[in-house]
């Protein structure tokens, strides 16, 4: 009798053990499922007011380090969704953020800014917003980079997240970037305390439109994602003259052409073959009139690479090469080319590999695994990787977001006829399949972020 009053407490607490481990495991079977139609559902009740946000921006866009009402409307839906939200961090940043109890952080990122561009889409909420820039030329202004899309999916999953509070632990850091365009708003922000004023990061996130990918769908790279992108202004000065007279002068036209091909050496003799590196030469102005040889002609550059060592040497060498062809060409030493690389930048984007799989992996559990595609990386540009260069080193990952009509992309596919590319003054995303998209996929892998690493 005694063994039996012993084992009998276990064999229950054992039976009790069995019962609940078993009730654990049909919970973390099916939580998900219900969760994802939470997500689903939840997303489809926000779209209305959603998609009416996203046609306000669309249709109010702003240059950049102009975006004082966009950045204002940002914040005011960031407090609607119950966050704290500061104003004017590096310029007309935006930074919310949202505590709930003890957990990873996470930043969300969108940018502000538009293009200057004239809108020719055909949409009836259509831009027709012209001011004068910078330089006071007269512009139109289209939001022709997708931020107004990346604005609303934000703000979607702003409200996701506080709504779904009892489901996450953490504190959400979620901000809206000026000046990305112009590529110097991540600077700006982080120069003004965006690491130190705000809760410090664990993972960074964001979208970018993608103009190939149908809507519904996602994109995702690992690793180097986005290129370093400068800017090089070249100066070629030589001595004029007249045309009919050539042996008097140094003709800075065909030592321009000169320069032009020898540039081209660099990526193909100097660069190693498995370091991806662009020299674009985009624009060339020199002379007046047919018999005059001029005294300078000027270069404008684009430069793309991925490491840090390719952009470095890529540099050097375009300065190097200026000077050897000026020397060659009896240049005076008073006359020799004037290379500037310009202050604008925007440094490559490394995808941290871990961070982009397990998003895409929640990403396929909510969208479907045909859903979540590879991608590979390209030579544009994006600040974004700012924030993964702090001496913190933040992972951070910037997925593709599709945006264009199925329909559209199956009539490309066969006919070979390309689609308006980002930047395009025609390029028109389909709101709702894109924006509906972008708030699931992006709660549903910032809901699995903050359960930790």
């Amino acid at each position: 009798m005694r063994q039996i009053a012993t084992l009998l407490p276990i064999q229950i607490l054992a039976v009790i053990l069995t019962m609940t481990s078993n009730l654990w495991a049909q919970n973390s079977e099916t939580s998900p499922n219900k969760l994802h139609e939470e997500i689903k559902s939840r997303t489809a009740q926000e779209y209305a007011s959603l998609g009416q946000l996203y046609k306000r921006l669309h249709a109010n866009p702003e240059l950049s380090y102009h975006e004082e009402k966009t950045a204002g409307r940002v914040a005011e839906e960031l407090e609607k969704a119950g966050f704290s939200v500061t104003r004017n961090i590096g310029g007309h940043g935006v930074v919310g953020v949202l505590k709930n109890g003890n957990g990873p952080a996470v930043l969300v990122r969108t940018d502000l800014d538009a293009l200057p561009i004239t809108e020719d889409t055909g949409v009836e909420y259509a831009s027709r917003v012209r001011v004068h820039d910078d330089q006071n030329n007269e512009v139109g202004v289209m939001h022709a980079c997708g931020h107004d899309i990346h604005m609303t999916s934000f703000i979607g999953t702003a409200r996701l997240l506080n709504q779904l509070k009892d489901k996450w632990r953490g504190t959400l850091v979620f901000i809206g970037q000026p000046a990305e365009e112009r590529g110097g708003g991540a600077r700006k922000m982080l120069a003004d305390g965006l690491f130190t004023k705000f809760p410090q990061p664990d993972y960074c996130v964001a979208w970018h439109v993608a103009s190939e990918l149908p809507a519904g769908t996602v994109g995702f790279c690992e690793g180097y994602a986005l290129a370093n992108v400068n800017s090089v202004d070249i100066t070629i000065r030589g001595v004029g003259g007249h045309g009919a007279y050539p042996h008097t002068t140094k003709d800075p036209i065909v030592m321009a052409a000169e320069t032009i091909m020898a540039l081209q050496t660099i990526v193909s003799r100097e660069i190693k073959p498995i370091d991806p590196a662009v020299v674009t030469v985009g624009s060339i102005h020199g002379g007046t009139k047919h018999n005059i040889i001029p005294d300078e002609v000027q270069l404008q550059l684009t430069v793309r690479s991925y490491s840090d060592h390719a952009k470095e040497k890529t540099l050097q060498a375009i300065e190097r090469i200026c000077k050897g062809i000026a020397i060659a060409g009896g240049v005076p030493e008073s006359r020799m080319p004037m290379v500037k690389v310009q202050d604008e930048f925007t440094p490559s984007t490394y995808n941290d590999p871990a961070l982009v799989k397990r998003m895409t992996a929640s990403m396929q559990a909510i969208l479907g695994a045909d859903k979540v595609v590879a991608k590979e990386p390209v030579m544009g540009g994006e600040d974004f990787g700012e924030y993964g260069r702090t001496p913190e080193k933040i992972p951070l990952a910037i997925l593709w977001l599709g945006a264009i009509a199925p329909e559209r992309v199956q009539e490309s596919l066969r006919t070979g006829q390309s689609l308006p590319s980002l930047h395009s003054s025609q390029f028109a995303p389909l709101p709702e399949l894109t924006i509906k998209t972008g708030v699931t996929a992006m709660t549903a892998a910032v809901l699995d972020l903050l359960k930790g690493k």
